[in-house]
């Protein structure tokens, strides 16, 4: 075998040795690194669960303000986990922090919320009612129909307006009776909000009239005379 054989051969070996130790070496730095970033993504998810769980706890705070800012980062923060502590929010002595919890629940759109949303039509508070008719109605709860027809009746205009702006939406045929009974109503927005809730549960199925078009369209509206009218044309 001549030199340059036996020289090429023996780099060969060489680079090979060098390959396999270097696998050898980065292969458990690889593994390290992977369990690593698996360990890095377990934490973030555990830090979000209790940053949660830190969240519910405080809807207990003494602090109604501090309770109004928790409820809005849960609802941020899309925590559909947060819904039942949410729920029993609902009992808050504070009725703009109930009328808060009912906005949070309906951005949260968990179908468990829309009993306790439905029982929010009946709150003391004008606020809390108002936003639960919007979420009703918003979430499209068809179950809440019956709810809201009971709810149309509420001594608040306010409260009135919003429940048949939601029968409207939900587009129940059910609901046609107390929307007809809404154009009586004594207020004005009422009865616009009830013709408007018609419209909508007709689904615009009615005759569309159009008015009657130029049966001869002139491109030329307002054409300047000739200002020298010739009386008598030459012809050729």
């Amino acid at each position: 075998m001549s030199p340059v054989a036996v020289f090429v051969r023996t780099l060969m070996k060489s680079s090979a040795i060098f390959l396999g130790v270097t696998l050898i070496f980065l292969h458990p730095q690889l593994e390290w690194r992977s369990g690593a970033q698996q360990t890095v993504t377990r934490a973030g998810q555990g830090g979000r669960e209790g940053t949660i769980d830190a969240l519910i706890g405080a809807l207990n705070d003494p602090d109604a303000g501090v309770r109004k800012q928790v409820i809005r980062t849960l609802a941020q923060m899309n925590s559909t986990r947060a819904v039942p502590a949410l729920m029993a929010a609902l009992k808050d002595a504070d009725p703009d922090t109930r009328a808060i919890v009912v906005s949070a629940l309906g951005e949260l759109s968990d179908a468990r919320a829309l009993p306790a949303l439905r029982e929010a039509l009946k709150d003391d508070a004008v606020t809390v009612r108002l936003r639960a008719a919007s979420a009703l109605g918003e979430l499209g709860d068809r179950g809440a129909v019956d709810a809201l027809i009971s709810a149309a009746k509420d001594k608040s205009p306010d409260v009135r307006r919003r429940v048949l702006n939601a029968l409207g939406e939900l587009g129940d045929e059910r609901a046609l009776d107390t929307l007809m009974q809404g154009l009586k109503d004594e207020d004005a927005a009422v009865r616009r909000s009830a013709a408007a809730a018609i419209a909508e549960l007709s689904g615009g199925d009615g005759p569309h009239y159009r008015s009657r078009p130029n049966p001869r369209p002139n491109p030329r509206p307002n054409p300047r005379p000739n200002p020298n009218p010739n009386p008598n044309p030459v012809v050729r």
